[in-house]
């Protein structure tokens, strides 16, 4: 699959658990254009062991990210009603009970397969059904989805491989950042530092401060 970066982010509506217990029906990332900004990671299967400590973390970062204006949202090919069953054992149990942000129920694995994340050798057959070798789970992707609903930062873990949330915030800062100043940002950039300005003569000048 192609890179989903600067293109519109695929459209859905599914099935999600928000607030730690409610079901929605119709759960979309459209509603967010033109409010919010959107990290939408996926995460391969409920009541395992790597994937708790994620969405735990991002929990603790929820307002970290609600001060700079971002809905965090996250999906796997699990059931509603896994999810909801996972959200109501705590952490010493194994569980995610506190996390209140939603959790899509790709179990139709459309989405997943939307943003490139679906793991297996997979292909439809002649009835249009999905056949597949191997586990038909979602990698670790994380997508940052601008007010516009646009794809401006994807990455993508294998299985044994949990992301940093503390990188998805400074993805969200340097975004942010180039939208308002305009300028843009260098290697391990992080708010507070100096940008870029877009051009040779900005890099040249950027360096030259650095020695």
């Amino acid at each position: 699959m192609t890179s989903l970066i600067g293109k519109k982010a695929p459209a859905f509506k599914a099935k999600a658990v928000a607030m730690g217990d409610q079901i929605i029906n119709d759960f979309t990332l459209e509603q967010y254009i033109g409010k919010k900004y959107v990290v939408f990671f996926f995460y391969p299967k409920d009541f395992t062991f790597v994937c708790p400590t994620e969405l735990h973390a991002f929990q603790q970062a929820a307002a970290e990210f609600e001060k700079r204006n971002v809905a965090l949202v996250a999906c796997s090919t699990d059931t509603e009603e896994s999810h909801w069953g996972w959200l109501q054992a705590t952490k010493e149990q194994g569980g995610i009970k506190g996390v209140m942000y939603p959790i899509v129920a790709d179990t139709s694995k459309i989405i997943s397969i939307q943003y490139g994340v679906l793991s297996g050798e997979y292909k439809m057959n002649e009835n249009g059904e999905l056949t597949a070798d191997g586990a038909m789970i979602a990698l670790r992707g994380l997508f940052l989805i601008d007010k516009k609903g646009v794809v401006r930062h994807s990455l993508i873990n294998d299985f044994p491989l949990g992301r940093s949330v503390d990188e998805a915030l400074r993805m969200v800062d340097a975004l942010q950042y180039f939208e308002e100043v305009g300028e843009v940002c260098p290697a391990n950039w992080k708010k507070g530092d100096k940008a870029l300005v877009g051009s040779h003569e900005g890099v040249a000048k950027y360096l030259a401060n650095k020695k």
